[in-house]
């Protein structure tokens, strides 16, 4: 069974930093793409950034290219999110995703394309 856990959400100051983690368990991490997605509310969940099966890609969505950073650690099965320079609309719950599916695709940071979802962590960023 697979299975996602987000950790290291929590409330900082704009400009602030946090690193959020996912711990994959019930398949192998190196052999899926995962992503980091989020939602704020009343908005649709959008992505963040992707990282590729084997980490050599990533895709990252315009508001967050050059504070956020994506990485992966295959041993043990951890995904990662290092967020820089926080601004109040990252404020949102943020998701871990693995596993894009061939049959739903619709690009690297659609919702749609991943199979496997965690349950969330809560980033809060004040002014």
């Amino acid at each position: 069974q697979v299975q996602l856990v987000e950790s290291g959400g929590g409330a900082v100051q704009a400009g602030g930093s946090l690193r959020l983690s996912c711990a994959a368990s019930g398949y192998t991490a190196s052999s899926a793409s995962m992503g980091w997605f989020r939602q704020a509310p009343g908005r649709e969940r959008e992505g963040v950034a992707v990282i590729s099966t084997g980490g050599g890609s990533t895709y990252y969505a315009d508001s967050v290219k050059g504070r956020f950073t994506i990485s992966r650690d295959n041993t043990p099965n951890t995904l990662y999110l290092q967020m820089n320079s926080l601004k109040p609309e990252d404020t949102a719950m943020y998701y871990c995703a693995a596993k894009t599916n061939p049959y739903s695709w619709s690009g690297w940071l659609s919702p749609s394309s991943f199979i496997y979802w965690g349950q969330g962590t809560q980033v809060t960023v004040s002014s």
